[in-house]
């Protein structure tokens, strides 16, 4: 069997993948069904945008793990030394941020061939301990319940965040890897069954979190037999020490704003210098990325000012410190989650932003 053949033959049959499309769809566009765009831009501007190519996915690629390479070697040359502490930290927040590639071929669109974003998705999955099969149907839920109290994965998955201590032990990242290496024992032992699986992706599911559980096996009795400590100072050391750099990015995206049906208003895009947004692959460029998730990564920057021009306002955005700082400040100050969301609800209603997009919608 060829590379592709082995790799699809892994994945679940199509009749009971949710990513399949009906009889006629294009299935790398079927995820603008999971929710209301509206027609902010017409469906053949938006087949247009999400046209994939090879060579921008595997540049970026080659650019995010030759980093990693380089960092890596550093860590080796400076090993034993203070030196080694920049390099050290630097390597977990490539490693923390390889969930964008993760998460941009679970969409897809990264690669035009679908056995290539399989391979990425599983290769970085791996090394973040998050089972790509499992998040791709979890990441499909939060896509198409984005903000909904109940159904939304990512927020199903935290606290409401009612205090400044909450709100920093989310911002923290501890809670997600705990739920990470949960979700890789829970599902391996056959013990989690989430509304959003059905029961031939369980099962998926499960066969890849052994797979994970196996593979980290492997390495860790490798790693006894030659006495080595590389896979805590190259990997999971840097990994966990600096996961909270990526909630900077992940909290933000959508904590605190309104929970009306609308990507436009309820997923917020972060204010970033180069580094962020190239580490992110461009998932800076968020509000638009959740309104049309067919659109590759090094399109959203495009689309982004399409969709401000087209509306004739600014889509909800904000710097990382400014946001976070604005945010622990109200909490300390007594209000909650809740209130600010209400806040924010009433803001888009005096604005005419919630208005507009109602009418959008309703003209489909």
């Amino acid at each position: 069997m060829t590379v592709r053949e082995v790799i699809l033959a892994t994945e679940m049959t199509a009749a009971d993948d949710v990513s399949e499309p009906e009889s006629g769809q294009i299935w790398w566009l079927m995820m603008d069904d999971f929710i209301g765009s509206g027609n902010v831009l017409s469906k053949e501007r938006v087949k247009e945008l999400s046209k994939r190519r090879n060579g921008p996915g595997l540049l970026h690629l080659a650019s995010h793990f030759g980093a990693i390479g380089i960092c890596t070697y550093a860590l080796f040359l400076t090993q034993g030394s203070w030196w080694c502490v920049p390099f050290f930290f630097l390597q977990g927040v490539l490693l923390s941020f390889l969930y964008a590639p993760e998460h941009e071929c679970d969409h897809y669109s990264a690669y035009t061939e679908r056995w290539m974003n399989v391979a990425v998705a599983r290769v970085c999955g791996f090394l973040i301990l998050m089972p790509n099969d499992f998040h791709r149907w979890s990441h499909f839920a939060h896509h198409r319940h984005t903000q909904d109290w109940n159904l939304d994965t990512e927020l199903t998955a935290r606290p409401v965040l009612d205090s400044v201590g909450k709100y920093l032990w989310v911002l923290s990242g501890v809670p997600s890897l705990i739920g990470r290496v949960q979700v890789l024992f829970l599902h391996a032992a056959g013990r989690l069954d989430p509304p959003y699986l059905r029961p031939a992706q369980k099962r998926t599911v499960e066969r890849l979190c052994l797979a994970h559980l196996l593979g980290y096996l492997i390495i860790a009795v490798a790693a006894v037999a030659i006495q080595s400590w590389w896979p805590v100072y190259y990997w999971l050391g840097p990994l966990v020490l600096t996961h909270w750099v990526y909630w900077v990015q992940g909290l933000g995206e959508h904590a605190c704003l309104t929970h009306e049906p609308h990507t436009l208003l309820n997923t917020r895009t972060m204010k970033a210098n180069w580094f962020m947004r190239w580490v992110n692959w461009n998932m800076t460029y968020h509000t638009v990325h959740h309104t049309y998730p067919s659109v590759p990564f090094y399109r959203l920057p495009e689309l982004h000012k399409e969709i401000e021009k087209e509306l004739g306002f600014a889509l909800p955005s904000a710097g990382y410190i400014e946001l976070h700082w604005e945010h622990l400040k109200a909490l300390a100050g007594g209000a909650t989650e809740l209130e600010l969301c209400a806040a924010h609800d009433r803001e888009i209603q005096d604005s005419g932003a919630l208005s507009r997009l109602t009418r959008e919608t309703r003209a489909i």
